[in-house]
């Protein structure tokens, strides 16, 4: 058996391999990808027939697919496609043994490839779609790692801890390829109801009442404006959002109370797509409860007795101006360095005293001093701002790191619903928080180049992720409208032609790359020489080499039996000589010279 079909399958483990870091193994598929990689490695080292070989080429192209069933971001889909063609090549280098070289059969394997790409990308366009197999909710679990972020309890100092970690968060595109507005780049995350007096928690909803469907399109033929996430791994049961839109129902569900959670806890990277629909969103209407008006009694008394004094002005508009006067009026810092607050009374220590704190002060306190005039509202953890970044390819995208975390507040409004109010604004914080900044400009200038390739990287991979999920469903379905209307019944011709009129074209493709200038297209080219020599009476004997024939044919006294001699050498030079590109043509114009003369003369015997 070849050599070359070992080294192939090797290299196919090992592309495989190198996909198990990504996966989630509270999921049975990841379990299933990682046994069947030691599996094919034992059934290789013990392989001594062709079928036991051929059973190691299949395991690998098995667990490619099963992989790709779970991870579809651009690297995991690269290495996929890399063990896919290993694969394909190991087995065809079994098939023709010893008689092509690893890079001849690999060449093949990506030829072929190659050739079925069209046939995917109409069963892509065209076939019903169903959920990809890593967004099934039965397939995913509740992960066992997790990295540092926002969290479900928010002390009010907590978020300043956050400050200081550059690490990635999460990164969007926007289908417009425009930087939204300073006061859209709010992203919601964690809605904290529940307050002791210190701490602010995330309010656990019942299972039945846990999540509701996202805002119906109000056009869904328009589908013009949307949003790709990908955000890194997180210890919270809740992603990233404005607030707006509608996501995939099969993948996300919004909570009453407006955050985004997938349909299964899990603590892996989450790649989702969120459409715009331009109608309200049913979390912003929902009535507050009672839980948005509790405070402890006496836990910050001055804060309650403040709160409780503008309880005789007659709206909640009023109540807020009041408050947003009370704050401007009370030359109030903004800083992180001044973190955790006392236990007891610490809301009273940070508005009467310190008057000094992070966007976590500012949202707790103002949301407590809501709740004590009695206006309904509640303190909502995200992300602000972030980084805009333009790479070289692939469109541009906001950057959030765990230092864009923020806390806000959101109050009751009768006839506007849930509103949001950033108390962190009345003070002296710095405007670049909401306003962000651009990589590469004057004021956040790219650190290093391996942050610059990051970027790059990172833009790849959400053009690649906005092309697969951005054909959605509601995509195919749009697409299906616009091509047969209410003709459906013809999709399935329509889709069976197209499959077969591909793969006509793809074998005569195939049958083309081995045209003359390939080494399969020249050696019909010499079998139709050896065939006229047949018929002049000199004929291949059983083993013979193409050198012995032209020995023959020299000793036998042949006419011209220098031509064919010279023929031989030029076959040899182009199917076996290490030639440069001036080299092979000038040889290529020889062999064809040679044939020429050769089929305008003919072989006689002195």
């Amino acid at each position: 058996m070849s050599g070359s079909a070992r080294w192939l399958q090797i290299l196919g483990l090992g592309a495989l391999a190198a996909g198990l870091a990504g996966l989630d193994y509270s999921s049975a598929l990841s379990w299933l990808s990682a046994g069947l990689l030691p599996l094919a490695g034992l059934k290789l080292a013990e392989a001594r027939s062709l079928p036991e070989r051929r059973l190691v080429s299949l395991l690998t192209l098995i667990g490619g697919g099963v992989q790709g069933a779970q991870q579809g971001e651009l690297l995991p889909s690269l290495l996929q496609l890399l063990a896919t063609a290993l694969g394909l090549a190991g087995l065809l280098a079994l098939e023709v043994g010893s008689g092509l070289s690893w890079r001849a059969v690999l060449r093949r394997s990506l030829a072929v490839l190659l050739a079925a790409l069209p046939v995917a990308l109409v069963l892509f366009l065209l076939v019903p779609r169903i959920e990809p197999i890593w967004q099934t909710p039965n397939l995913r679990g509740a992960g066992a790692s997790a990295v540092t972020g926002l969290n479900s309890e928010l002390d009010p100092g907590s978020i300043s801890n956050l400050a200081d970690n550059t690490g990635p968060a999460a990164r969007v595109s926007f289908s417009s390829g425009q930087l939204p507005e300073p006061a859209e780049r709010y992203w919601r995350v964690i809605v904290h109801e529940q307050f002791d007096g210190q701490r602010w928690k995330q309010r656990e909803l019942p299972s039945n009442r846990r999540t509701e469907p996202t805002a119906a399109d109000s056009n869904p033929e328009s589908n013009t404006s949307s949003q790709v996430w990908l955000v890194e791994p997180s210890p919270v049961n809740a992603l990233p959002w404005d607030g707006s839109g509608r996501a995939n129902p099969n993948q996300l569900r919004v909570n009453r109370s407006g955050e985004l959670q997938p349909l299964q806890a899990s603590r892996e990277r989450q790649a989702y797509l969120v459409r715009d629909t331009g109608s309200p969103q049913p979390w912003q209407q929902r009535q507050p409860s009672p839980a948005d008006l509790e405070l402890p009694a006496g836990s910050n008394p001055q804060l309650e007795a403040l709160g409780a004094s503008w309880r005789d002005l007659a709206t909640t508009e009023q109540r807020l101006a009041a408050a947003k006067q009370w704050f401007t009026q009370q030359d109030f810092r903004y800083s992180r360095s001044r973190g955790a607050l006392p236990a007891q009374r610490g809301l009273d220590v940070f508005l009467f005293e310190r008057r000094e704190g992070f966007c976590g002060h500012y949202a707790s306190a103002f949301t407590a001093l809501m709740r004590a005039a009695g206006v309904p509202a509640r303190v909502v953890s995200g992300y602000l701002g972030g980084t805009w970044v333009r790479p070289l390819s692939g469109a541009p995208y906001l950057d959030l790191r765990h230092s864009n975390a923020h806390a806000w507040s959101e109050v009751w409004l009768a006839g506007q619903g849930w509103q949001r109010i950033d108390p962190s604004a009345w003070t002296t914080a710095p405007a670049s928080r909401a306003e962000g900044s651009e990589a590469g400009d004057s004021t956040n200038p790219i650190s290093s180049w391996l942050q610059w390739l990051q970027w790059q990287w990172w833009g790849l991979d959400l053009a690649w992720s906005r092309w697969w999920l951005g054909f959605d469903q509601a995509g195919q379905e749009a697409l299906l409208q616009r091509l047969f209307g209410d003709q459906r019944q013809w999709l399935g011709a329509v889709v069976l032609g197209a499959v077969a009129g591909l793969l006509a074209l793809a074998l005569a493709w195939l049958q083309w790359l081995q045209q003359p200038g390939k080494p399969q297209g020249r050696r019909r080219q010499l079998n139709r020489v050896l065939q006229l020599l047949e018929q002049q009476g000199l004929q291949l004997q059983p083993g013979e080499t193409l050198e012995s024939l032209a020995l023959r044919a020299r000793e036998a006294h042949y006419g011209h039996s220098e031509l064919l001699t010279e023929l031989v050498a030029s076959y040899n030079q182009l199917l076996f000589a290490p030639l440069t590109g001036p080299q092979r043509r000038q040889a290529e114009a020889r062999w064809h010279k040679l044939r020429k003369e050769l089929g305008k003369r003919r072989l006689k015997a002195l």
